[in-house]
């Protein structure tokens, strides 16, 4: 039974990685095959094909409704990056980052580690590595080293990525608590974290000139994002835990790395870096009074949009805390404050709309996908013999399976939808899931394109798979002794 609950899943594997078909595709052949074995074989629908058009129904339900709940996010997000590259605010941001150090190394351990994690915390789905990578290749890095040092800048970021989507999407799903979720996953970062940097500072490194950094300050990059990240998820959840840790981090370390020198910054070059970053800060502001205060807090989460059929298909909705609520706002108050009408966001809008249509059939396709597995059973059959046949290694694995399922779907958002209900250690999977990204076609690809590297790919997947894979042994030790020095005391 097992083996073929898990068809759906090979078949996807095998269309991607074979054949190379787009996500969306593999995912829509992967629901086929799920609607046609879970009748035949699992019984979902009891045989009558009332229940069955009813089951199919309630699937294909719950699947769009956590689609739009997790493209509210994307769609502002990605809106937000857009509105700042056209308003010039990105061109004022690079060009600040001559004022912090003239030294061409922190530049670029600046970009490739802070701003990809900044821009995964805020938006993710690809988009750090898009942004950040141009902008390497810009400082001086030949695209190749680009391309890996931004795949790898970010990874240690994703599993809360987008204001925390990868691990809200977990939440959506199962009845955990995303703030428990959110800190063990954060702690297994902070114990793997700086395995990341080593990979990291030696592809900078191999760039050779300017652009090798000390190992002090990449150690000193590493440690000053890790750190408030861990404390970040332990005190207000997941939200914050990428996009506030690169904040804080990045502002440390560029302090650091302007102490002793004089500001060369002038009122109207100052005024320029502060309009940019105006979005961001209103989000992060946002953010906290959301989360951190109590009595704002409660009265907007009381507003929940809830609905159930047949007492087994259903979802959950918090509009005024949502993620995608608050980056709406970050959006229109943000322009306002730099003196743009809202009216010129229409573009961004328009735009960001437009690169989520694959997206959207990606993520719809793999949410149907694990619900219709879920709800059929095949997920438990897949878990079952899965324990047999691992038995106690099976936390030492658990993160490898995170990461197939972002090389999978392109996104540790898609990863957590489809592997959840399947892991017993939802952490080590959102781990897995993260570091997953940079060996993801899509990720590599998307990246390789935007520095004139289409064809090339293979040899930025042979720079970023040991890394992927040391940081995967390393977490899965992690998790294996976590389990072991808890089991007593369970």
């Amino acid at each position: 039974m097992a083996l073929l609950a898990s068809m759906p899943i090979v078949l996807i594997l095998l269309l991607m990685l074979v054949l190379r078909w787009p996500a969306a595709r593999a995912g829509v052949a992967g629901v086929i095959a799920a609607a046609l074995l879970a009748p035949a074989a699992f019984g979902f629908g009891d045989g009558q094909a009332a229940s069955l058009a009813f089951g199919y129904a309630g699937v294909a339900s719950e699947g769009a409704f956590t689609t739009a709940t997790i493209l509210w996010i994307l769609w502002p997000a990605l809106a937000l990056h857009q509105h700042q590259q056209d308003s010039g605010a990105i061109r004022h941001l690079q060009a600040g980052l001559s004022h912090v150090s003239p030294s061409p190394s922190l530049q670029v351990l600046l970009v490739a580690w802070f701003m990809a994690l900044f821009l995964e915390g805020a938006a993710g789905f690809g988009t750090p590595v898009a942004l950040a990578a141009p902008i390497l290749v810009s400082l001086g890095l030949p695209p190749v080293q680009a391309v890996v040092a931004a795949l790898l800048g970010h990874a240690v970021g994703v599993s809360f990525g987008a204001l925390g989507t990868p691990v809200l999407a977990q939440v959506a799903l199962t009845t955990l608590d995303g703030h428990a979720i959110g800190w063990r996953t954060a702690v297994l970062h902070a114990v793997s974290g700086g395995v990341m940097m080593v990979f990291l500072h030696r592809v900078l490194s191999s760039a050779g000139g300017a652009n090798r950094p000390a190992p002090a300050w990449s150690m000193l990059a590493a440690g000053a994002f890790l750190l408030p990240s861990l404390a970040l998820a332990l005190m207000a959840g997941p939200e914050l835990a990428t996009l506030g840790a690169a904040l804080v981090g990045g502002s440390i370390f560029a302090i650091l790395a302007r102490a002793g020198r004089r500001s060369t910054t002038g009122i109207a070059e100052g005024g320029q870096l502060i309009r940019a970053f105006w979005p961001y800060a209103v989000l992060v502001v946002l953010v906290l009074l959301t989360r951190a205060v109590p009595p704002i807090a409660s009265t907007l989460a009381a507003t929940t949009l809830e609905w159930r059929w047949l007492d087994t298909y259903g979802g959950r909705f918090s509009p005024l805390t949502h993620p995608g609520t608050l980056l709406f706002g970050a959006l229109l108050i943000g322009a306002r404050l730099q003196g743009l009408p809202p009216a010129q966001l229409r573009s961004a809008l328009t735009q960001a709309a437009r690169r989520l249509v694959p997206v959207s059939v990606a993520l719809l396709a793999m949410l149907c996908l694990s619900r219709l597995m879920v709800h059929a059973g095949m997920i438990d059959a897949i878990q079952a013999a899965a324990v047999r046949a691992v038995g106690d290694a099976w936390p030492l694995v658990a993160p490898a399976v995170g990461a197939l399922g972002s090389f999978v779907t392109g996104s540790a958002t898609a990863s957590n939808v489809l592997f959840t209900s399947l892991l017993l250690l939802v952490a080590a999977q959102g781990f897995g899931a993260a570091v997953g990204n940079i060996v993801c076609p899509h990720n590599i690809i998307a990246g390789a394109a935007t520095v004139g590297l289409a064809g090339r790919e293979a040899e930025i997947l042979r720079r970023t798979l040991l890394p992927c894979v040391a940081y995967l042994l390393l977490g899965g030790v992690t998790v294996a002794a976590w389990v072991a020095v808890a089991a007593p005391a369970g």
